[in-house]
């Protein structure tokens, strides 16, 4: 979201940014934004104004999440109308909250605004058992349809997103397919051997790298069991990079595994994103089975950009299963089956020559669809035309 609003303040638009305090790479707030409420900064021509936010220990914890997105959408909620004059507010989602924030601006600021639907939720929450009460379910379907019913436009990330809210009553006028993006002069190719991979001691190992939240919809334990079908492939190594709400019993899972073959990473320093990429050999996008159609991985075009290899386990004729046949810049496998993805990583570990050639068929294709300049120019044709009253 900041890459797309510097693109739009490069274009000559105002542009205001809500957001929390820094949090999410350590699971608590940074020490310099400690003991404030909020904070006002400038990056570049962006206005900042960074909130409190409460940070539960546990992210599975239910009260603490509640906490957090109450502290979150109540301080943002009073930010923006606060912030002075607006044209249009810019509400991504999650946490489905943001709609009520959204709206209540948008009414006594008297402006439209737009929704932006990464992940649809409560179908997430329902499908990983993290909602199973029938009342709370159907109290965030109604939050749902109120925020779909309010917003001047919804902006999904997909087609199957767009079909998805079409069968939940929105028009489908009301509906715009703008899909993540990357920077391809940020993320791009460079040397397998590198700083960063001297540093972690990967050059004489064939890398197998996640990088992203570790969490429930991941089904990461599956790359686990993975490893230890490939313990006698030494020259193979697994490197999960990031924090989430499952990391600890994973950790707990390989320990007692033994899996020599697999390392864990904290999130790194966003510069060191592009030299981490590089250091892999192939990449992987795993997904429960079910989760394809309610959420599509951004970490894709990632690995596109960085021209490696990806093994997708996702739900066929899903966005990812369409999206990595069509760029022939990978292999796709059912979820959660840890012997296909072990043939797969074979399949690439023995043939080189094929891998190559799938990251630069994946470097091409995002370089022409999914480019940094050319998705912010969609989103700003939306918001002109919202604002003009076309929409």
């Amino acid at each position: 979201m900041k890459q797309l609003c510097d693109d739009l303040a490069s274009y000559g638009h105002k542009v205001t940014i809500f957001t929390s305090f820094p949090h999410y790479d350590s699971d608590r707030i940074w020490e310099r934004y400690r003991g404030k409420v909020w904070l006002r900064e400038r990056l570049g021509n962006l206005d900042v104004f960074r909130l409190y936010i409460y940070v539960p220990k546990q992210k599975n914890w239910i009260v603490g999440r509640i906490l957090n997105y109450a502290s979150w959408n109540m301080l943002s909620t009073m930010g923006g109308i606060l912030a002075g004059k607006q044209d249009i507010v810019f509400v991504p989602s999650p946490p489905l909250t943001n709609g009520i924030a959204g709206f209540a601006i948008s009414r006594i600021r008297r402006v439209p605004f737009v929704y932006n639907v990464q992940d649809i939720y409560p179908d997430v929450a329902v499908r990983l058992g993290i909602l199973k009460n029938a009342r709370i379910i159907n109290t965030f379907r109604s939050l749902e349809r109120f925020t779909y019913s309010k917003a001047a436009a919804v902006s999904v990330i997909s087609e199957n997103f767009k079909c998805n809210l079409i069968r939940k009553g929105v028009p489908e006028d009301k509906l715009f397919v703008i899909p993540n993006f990357v920077d391809p002069e940020f993320i791009r190719p460079l040397p397998r051997h590198n700083r960063l991979s001297a540093a972690q001691g990967l050059h004489d190992y064939y890398i197998v790298l996640f990088a992203g939240n570790i969490g429930l919809s991941q089904g990461l334990e599956q790359v686990l069991e993975t490893a230890n079908i490939l313990k006698g492939h030494p020259e193979i190594y697994f490197l999960i990079v990031g924090n989430g709400a499952t990391k600890r019993s994973l950790i707990s899972t390989a320990q007692r595994l033994r899996l020599r073959n697999v390392r864990f990473l904290p999130f790194l320093p966003h510069n060191d994103v592009p030299e981490l990429y590089a250091s892999s050999d192939v990449c992987l996008v795993p997904l429960k089975r079910g989760l394809t159609e309610e959420s599509v991985p951004s970490k894709v075009y990632s690995i596109l950009a960085a021209a490696k290899p990806l093994i997708a386990s996702v739900d066929k004729d899903s966005d990812t299963w369409r999206l990595v046949k069509d760029a022939d810049c990978g292999i796709c496998i059912p979820p959660e089956d840890p012997k296909a993805l072990a043939d797969a990583i074979l399949n690439l570990h023995r043939d080189r020559s094929r891998g190559l050639r799938m990251g630069e068929n994946g470097r091409k294709f995002v370089e022409s669809r999914f480019s940094r300049q050319r998705i912010a120019k969609e989103y700003e044709r939306l918001f002109i035309s919202v604002v003009s009253g076309e929409r």
